[in-house]
């Protein structure tokens, strides 16, 4: 780390997400989300997993808040499960899920912990998705009613904002590759989905500005990686360039820029695969600004030129005799430092926050009843040291969330993969602090100078 720190005022956190921690799928109302029914489907889950007791944090909260102020975690990144306040989606309020969410804000506060709200992180109720999901223009609407309740409710206690988590992964890998929910396997579908995510992110930040009280602050959290040509040639370094447009900035020039980039989509033209736009569509984007982008950030990409690379020509490539984490991921982190400062030179030096980064490894070498999980820590660390470089270089960097606070439901990973700072026994629901919880512990006690 650095002697020097970070910021004065420098937020420190942990996240989690609810279908990740949450459980009680079938409690208090709560109705059937997208992930329920794909966590059902055969084969989908490593294991056969589910997220229906998942960490138990529904019944557990009160001893997750104690264990955040004593990690000293200055916010708290969580999100909330849609189907738990409209359990068809829209209509009547289910009043005992916002009571939940209202209790562990309180408690948050309490704790002086500050909360940061995610409004969408994958779980869209089950009717939704029957009624076309995020290709049915619809959802958007419904998902900024959603907010607005959310808004009014939480709006003179929440102060920090997201509107969606990875509209990316959502949009792609759920409608495209079909390996997270709703398990769409279309490529015209996961773009046509991705435009309506970004329409319904619009329509949450303008029901932000109109709702929240002064002194709000509302962005959304996008999964971003640097993109480096595989080798030096021509081909791999132009199909870097596409792999960039599909990935991060069909994302990141919407919410900036409040248009579409033109070479992306004049191919999804040419394949027949381009959005459908409405005429006040990108008026919306650009009329409602962000205050800060969330950066989830864990590895970049090396990119290969290929016939075989879908609408866009593009793989990925692997470096041999590289360090990975146990998802296979390549340890990169001078890739952060230079995705920070592309930001800040490409779209007009915005405000930051990191709103992931995490690592999931083994875990196996355990001493006095405390995972010693020194790879996790030396992940951390150097990607740290990255974000305080990025800082040195003018990058308006406000704040740092590692994922996770504790291990969690992994997606289509199910429990296999642990990404937490605190070990969760998933029998006993036990939590146990890992040497990574003691470190990040110290992290923020001395603002990051260690």
């Amino acid at each position: 780390m650095s002697t020097h720190g970070f910021p004065e005022g420098f937020q420190w956190g942990a996240a989690t997400a609810a279908y990740q921690v949450e459980g009680a799928v079938r409690e208090d109302g709560r109705g059937e989300s997208i992930w329920d029914r794909f966590c059902a489907t055969p084969g989908a889950i490593h294991g056969g997993d589910t997220g229906e007791v998942a960490c138990d944090h529904y019944h557990r909260w009160k001893d997750d808040v104690e264990n955040m102020r004593d990690l000293g975690l200055t916010s708290y990144r969580f999100s909330v499960a849609w189907p738990r306040l409209y359990p068809q989606g829209h209509g009547k309020l289910n009043r005992r899920g916002l009571d939940f969410y209202e209790s562990l804000v309180d408690a948050l506060l309490a704790a002086r912990v500050q909360p940061a709200l995610t409004l969408y992180h994958w779980d869209l109720p089950q009717a939704l998705q029957d009624a076309g999901g995020w290709t049915n223009r619809d959802t958007a609407s419904w998902f900024a009613d959603y907010t607005e309740c959310l808004y009014a409710h939480l709006g003179d206690r929440v102060k920090t904002w997201m509107t969606i988590n990875e509209p990316q992964v959502a949009a792609f890998l759920g409608h495209a590759e079909g390996v997270h929910a709703p398990g769409v396997k279309d490529f015209g579908t996961a773009v046509q989905a991705s435009h309506i995510l970004l329409h319904a992110h619009a329509l949450a930040v303008a029901a932000c500005r109109q709702i929240c009280p002064a002194g709000s602050r509302i962005g959304i959290a996008l999964d971003l990686h640097t993109m480096y040509p595989f080798t030096d040639g021509i081909s791999d370094v132009e199909a870097a360039r596409r792999a960039d447009g599909q990935v991060n900035r069909w994302f990141l020039d919407p919410v900036f820029l409040g248009k579409y980039p033109a070479d992306v989509m004049e191919i999804y033209a040419k394949h027949g695969v381009a959005p459908r736009i409405e005429d006040d569509d990108l008026s919306t984007f650009s009329s409602n600004p962000v205050d800060f982008v969330g950066v989830n950030y864990y590895f970049p990409q090396r990119v290969c030129a290929s016939d075989a690379g879908g609408v866009l020509g593009f793989e990925y490539g692997h470096l041999k005799d590289c360090p990975r984490t146990e998802m296979g991921w390549e340890v990169y982190p001078e890739g952060l430092c230079d995705l920070l400062i592309r930001l800040k030179n490409d779209y007009a030096d915005p405000v930051l926050i990191i709103t992931e980064n995490g690592a999931a490894y083994p875990d196996r070498v355990v001493e006095k009843g405390q995972v010693q999980d020194h790879d996790r820590i030396d992940y951390l660390a150097s990607h740290l040291r990255e974000a305080r470089r990025a800082i040195e270089h003018g990058v308006k960097l406000r704040g740092y969330f590692l994922w996770s606070l504790m291990d969690n439901f992994e997606w289509s990973m199910g429990f296999s993969k642990r990404f937490g700072i605190t070990h969760v026994d998933y029998h006993t629901q036990a939590r146990t602090w890992k040497k990574s919880a003691s470190w990040y512990q110290s992290v923020i006690a001395t603002n990051g100078a260690l």
